[in-house]
C-alpha cells in the first residue's frame, strides 16, 4: 500500500468515527411504574450495564457500564444531567465520569439529594440504563411522562392496559379531549391475583365514562371501565334498647367505655384473612335481606362495601347481585356496566352463562354523548406547562510528552551527558498538546398535550501542536415536536439515529406516527454529517416499531437506503429485537444489505439481573469491518495510478459498478466480538467478578493491485477476574481490584501462526470522596507481556484524578498518568516513559 494510500484509509477511520468529541447522555427523565419512580438515563450509542456500586450513605451510587462499539468512539468527553426533585422526590444529579483515556469502561455516578430506597438496572433495549425508586411513583414530577394519582372524587375510573408485571407503561397517547383526565398506575386484586393496570380517571358518571370509553375504545381495545365503590351513606343509628337492670358492682376504679364507631365512617379493613370472609359473608346476608324487602338502596350499600373488601369467595355472587338489583330498578346503564364487569372477572360458568344472558336480555344502550360533550366540559390540564433549560460549558487541556531511550545509548560513554537533541538513540517530545471546549443546551417545553425540546452539542478542539489539525465537531444541533394526542413525533437538525438501520451521525429529519396502539411507523432521511472525501452521499429509511408483540417482546423492521454521486451505497434490510421481562434484559440486531449481497450486523447483547443484585452479561457481535458500503471502494484503490479517486464517478470511469461492488467484498473482514461476565455480591461491602472476552478480526484475501499481500487473521482473548469493595472506610468509597491473562495470535493467510503474545495485567482502581467537594481516584497498574520472538515487556502505569467540586454547579477536574515501560529482546534493550494529563472545568446549568 502507498504512503498516499495509508493516509487515505486513516482519513477514512477518522471520519467513520460517529461519535467523536461527543457526549454519551442523550436524556434524562422520569416514568412511573407501578408505586416506583423509574429514572431512565438514555445514550447515544449502544451500551451494557454490567454493575452498580451503591454509597452506604444510601443517597449515591456508582454505575459501570461498557460502551459496545468502543471503535466508533474516539473520544467521550463527560456530561451531567440535574432533574429537580419535590415532596419524597430527592434532587438527582447524573453524571457521565471521565475515564480519562479509555472509553470502553464507563462510570455513571447517580447522586440523590437525601436517601431513598432504590435499585439500579438495565432498560428496554441497547441505550437505557434505568434507577428504580423505591415507592416514590406519586411524587414524580407532573408531566406528560409521569403523572400523579389524583384522590378519587368519583366513581368511576378506565383500565387502558393490564399485566401480571409490574413492568407496565402507557405508550400510545391518550386522545386530546381526555388530556384533562390523569393517567396513572395502581394494581387490583382480580379474581385472587394481582393485576398491574395503567388507568384514566376519575369519572363522576357513568355517563361520563362511558363516553369516554367510546373515544378510547380504538386505541385501546381493551378499555374497561373500574365501578369503584363510593363511601358508605350515614345510616340512623337504632333507638338505644332499655338498659337492663344489674346488680350494682363495687367500683374498683374509673370505668372506660368503648368509643362508638363514628356515623357514616368507612368500617376498618379487618386485620386478618378470616375477619374478611366474616365481614364479607355478613354483608352479603344483609344485601339479600334488604333487596327481598325491597330497599335496593341499601342493598346497593351493603353490596359496594363488600366489593371494597380484598377478593374473597363472596365477591363472585355480590358482583352478579349487584347487576340484578340495578336492572330490577330500571338502571339499565349501571346494570349493564355491572354485568360486564363481572363478565370481565368470571369468563366462565354456569352463574356466568346466566349474567351473559341477562345483559343480552337488557334494553339497548342510549346513544352515548357525542365527543364534543366531553369536551365542552374540559377543565383545566392536569399537567401544568413547564419550560426547563439545561446544560453544560466546559474546557479541558490536554497534554502529554514521551520520552525514549535504547540500552545502547544507555550503555554508551555518552550516556550521563544532557541529551542531543536529534540524536537518534534518543526521542523525546511533547505527543499531545490540546484544547477542548465543549457546550451542552438542553431545552424543554412540555404540557398537557405537547413535548418539544431543543438540543445543541458541540465541541471544538484546538490542536497547538498542530494548528492544521483543530476541528470543530457539531454533535447535535435539533428540534423535537412530539404531540400526546395526534401520536406524532418530528426531529429536524443533526441528530445521532435512534434506529431505521441509519449509521452515524446525520443532517435530516425523523418523524413517527403512532397508527395503532403499541403500532408505530417512522422515517427518516438526510445527508450523513461525516465527509466521505469530495463524494457526496445521501439516504432515506423507513421502519416499523412494535411495542409488545408480548407483554415482554418488542422490536421494529426497517429498510434503509443510502446513496453515494447518484449510486446505492447501501440498500439495508434489517431488523431490532428486544426482550424484558423482570430482570432479563435482551436485544438482538440484524442488517443484511441486499446490493452487494452480505450479512453486515449479527448482534446479541444480554443482561440478567438476580433478586441479589448479581449481573450476569453476554454478548455475541459479529459485523462486517468495514460496514458494506459502495463507498469503501475510494480506500482501496491501484496505488500505480497517478491520481487517486475522491469520488465515486470517477472510479466508474475506469470501472463497472459489479467491479466495484466485487473490490468490496473482497476488502472486507469479519470482526466478531464475545462476552461472557458475571458479578455477584459476596456481602454489604464486597463483590466478586469474573469474564471472558473474545475479539476475532477475519481474514482479507490478497486482492491483485490493490491489497498485497492480503490480512491474516487475528485473535484475542482474556479471562478475567474483580473483587470490589465499596464503604470500607467511608460512606463513600470504592475498590476495584483487577486481574486479567490475555492471548493474542496473529495467523498468516495459510492458517499458520506468525505472532503469539502473553499478557498479564494487575490493576487497583480507588475512589474516595473526601469530602463533599473533594473526590479522589488513584490507580496502578502492571502489565507483563511475552512474545514468540522472544521479546518480554514490562509497563507500570499509576495515575490519580481529582474532582473538586468548587460550587455547586461547577467542577474542577484533574488526572495526572504515568506510563513507564521497558522491552527486551533480540534487537537489545528499550525504555520508555510516557505522561499523560489533562486539567479544565466544567459549569452546569
Amino acid at each position: 500500500m502507498s504512503i498516499s494510500l495509508r493516509h487515505l484509509v486513516v482519513s477514512f477511520v477518522l471520519t467513520a468515527t460517529s461519535t467523536a468529541h461527543a457526549q454519551l447522555i442523550d436524556d434524562v427523565d422520569f416514568r412511573r411504574e407501578g408505586d416506583n419512580a423509574v429514572l431512565q438515563v438514555r445514550f447515544v450509542t449502544p451500551v451494557q450495564y454490567r454493575r452498580s456500586l451503591i454509597a452506604k450513605s444510601g443517597d449515591a451510587v456508582q454505575i459501570v457500564f461498557d460502551v459496545v462499539n468502543a471503535r466508533d468512539n474516539v473520544r467521550l468527553v463527560p456530561s451531567e444531567r440535574r432533574l429537580a426533585g419535590g415532596g419524597a422526590m430527592p434532587g438527582i444529579t447524573v453524571t457521565d465520569e471521565s475515564p480519562g483515556r479509555e472509553n470502553v469502561n464507563r462510570k455513571l455516578s447517580v447522586r440523590l439529594g437525601k436517601p431513598v430506597p432504590f435499585r439500579v438496572r438495565a432498560g428496554r433495549g441497547d441505550r437505557t440504563i434505568e434507577v428504580v425508586l423505591i415507592g416514590l411513583g406519586r411524587d414524580i414530577p407532573a408531566t406528560p411522562s409521569g403523572r400523579t394519582a389524583p384522590a378519587p372524587s368519583s366513581g368511576f375510573q378506565i383500565s387502558l392496559q393490564q399485566s401480571d408485571s409490574p413492568n407496565l407503561q402507557l405508550d400510545t397517547p391518550i386522545p386530546a379531549a381526555l388530556q384533562r383526565y390523569q393517567v396513572f398506575t395502581g394494581q387490583r386484586e382480580i379474581g385472587g391475583k394481582t393485576v398491574y393496570e395503567v388507568n384514566l380517571g376519575y369519572f363522576e358518571t357513568l355517563v361520563e365514562a362511558e363516553s369516554a370509553r367510546a373515544l378510547l375504545s380504538k386505541r385501546f381495545p381493551g378499555a374497561a371501565i373500574v365501578v369503584l365503590a363510593p363511601p358508605p351513606a350515614p345510616t340512623p343509628a337504632p333507638a338505644p334498647a332499655p338498659a337492663p337492670v344489674a346488680a350494682p358492682v363495687p367500683a374498683t376504679g374509673p370505668t372506660v367505655a368503648a368509643a362508638p364507631e363514628p356515623a357514616g365512617s368507612a368500617p376498618a379493613l379487618p386485620a386478618t384473612p378470616a375477619e374478611v370472609l366474616t365481614r364479607a359473608a355478613a354483608l352479603l346476608a344483609a344485601a339479600k335481606s334488604a333487596d327481598a324487602q325491597g330497599d335496593a338502596d341499601g342493598a346497593l350499600d351493603k353490596l359496594n362495601q363488600l366489593l371494597n373488601l380484598p377478593a374473597n369467595p363472596t365477591t363472585r355472587e355480590a358482583q352478579a347481585l349487584a347487576g340484578d338489583i340495578r336492572a330490577k330498578t330500571g338502571d339499565v346503564v349501571r346494570a349493564r356496566a355491572e354485568y360486564e364487569t363481572f363478565l370481565q372477572l368470571y369468563p366462565s360458568g354456569p352463574d356466568a352463562d346466566r349474567v351473559r344472558a341477562a345483559l343480552a336480555k337488557l334494553p339497548a344502550a342510549a346513544p352515548k354523548p357525542a365527543a364534543t360533550a366531553i369536551v365542552e366540559q374540559k377543565a383545566k390540564p392536569t399537567v401544568e406547562p413547564s419550560s426547563t433549560l439545561a446544560g453544560s460549558v466546559s474546557e479541558f487541556y490536554y497534554g502529554g510528552a514521551s520520552k525514549i531511550r535504547t540500552q545502547a545509548f544507555e550503555d554508551s560513554q555518552i550516556s550521563g551527558l544532557p541529551p542531543i537533541l536529534g540524536e537518534p538513540l534518543y526521542d523525546s517530545g511533547v505527543d499531545q498538546s490540546l484544547l477542548l471546549t465543549n457546550v451542552d443546551v438542553n431545552w424543554r417545553y412540555r404540557d398537557a398535550d405537547t413535548d418539544m425540546r431543543f438540543v445543541f452539542r458541540d465541541a471544538y478542539s484546538a490542536d497547538l501542536k498542530y494548528s492544521d489539525k483543530s476541528k470543530n465537531r457539531l454533535s447535535a444541533l435539533y428540534f423535537e415536536h412530539r404531540s400526546l394526542s395526534a401520536g406524532t413525533q418530528v426531529r429536524l437538525g443533526r441528530q445521532s439515529p435512534t434506529g431505521g438501520g441509519i449509521l452515524g451521525r446525520y443532517d435530516g429529519v425523523q418523524a413517527g406516527y403512532t397508527f395503532a396502539p403499541k403500532w408505530r411507523i417512522n422515517g427518516a432521511a438526510g445527508l450523513p454529517a461525516e465527509k466521505l472525501l469530495d463524494s457526496k452521499r445521501s439516504f432515506y429509511g423507513v421502519w416499523i416499531d412494535a411495542d409488545a408483540l408480548t407483554s415482554q417482546i418488542s422490536g421494529s423492521l426497517y429498510f434503509n437506503r443510502q446513496l453515494i454521486d447518484g449510486e446505492v451505497d447501501r440498500s439495508a434490510f434489517g431488523t431490532e429485537m428486544r426482550f424484558f421481562s423482570g430482570g432479563v434484559s435482551a436485544n438482538g440486531i440484524l442488517d443484511y444489505d441486499e446490493a452487494i449481497k452480505g450479512l453486515n450486523i449479527a448482534s446479541l447483547q444480554g443482561t440478567w439481573q438476580m433478586e441479589d443484585n448479581s449481573v450476569v452479561n453476554v454478548l455475541f457481535d459479529r459485523r462486517k469491518t468495514p460496514l458494506l458500503m459502495l463507498g469503501n471502494a475510494l480506500f482501496f484503490q491501484d496505488p500505480t495510478q497517478p491520481l487517486l479517486a475522491t469520488r465515486l464517478k470517477d472510479l466508474l470511469a475506469n470501472s463497472t459498478l459489479e467491479a466495484l461492488r466485487d473490490r468490496v467484498r473482497g476488502t472486507t473482514s469479519n470482526t466478531t466480538q464475545g462476552l461472557i461476565g458475571a458479578t455477584t455480591p459476596v456481602n454489604k461491602n464486597w463483590q466478586v467478578g469474573a469474564d471472558v472476552r473474545l475479539t476475532d478480526i477475519g481474514t482479507i484475501l490478497p486482492v491483485p493491485s490493490i491489497q498485497f499481500p492480503g490480512q491474516g487473521r487475528n485473535r484475542n482473548t482474556s479471562v478475567g477476574g474483580q473483587v470490589i469493595g465499596t464503604n470500607l472506610y467511608s460512606a463513600r468509597d470504592t475498590h476495584v481490584i483487577g486481574v486479567s491473562w490475555q492471548r493474542g495470535t496473529s495467523y498468516t493467510l495459510a492458517g499458520d501462526t506468525a505472532f503469539r503474545y502473553n499478557g498479564t495485567l494487575l490493576s487497583y482502581n480507588n475512589s474516595s470522596q473526601v469530602t463533599e467537594m473533594l473526590l479522589l481516584e488513584p490507580s496502578l497498574k502492571y502489565y507483563l507481556q511475552t512474545d514468540s520472538v522472544g521479546a518480554r515487556t514490562s509497563r507500570w502505569s499509576p495515575g490519580l484524578r481529582v474532582t473538586y467540586r468548587a460550587l455547586k454547579q461547577l467542577s474542577i477536574e484533574s488526572e495526572l498518568s504515568g506510563e513507564y515501560s521497558k522491552s527486551s529482546g533480540p534487537n537489545g534493550t528499550e525504555t520508555s516513559s510516557r505522561l499523560f494529563y489533562y486539567v479544565g472545568g466544567r459549569y452546569d446549568f
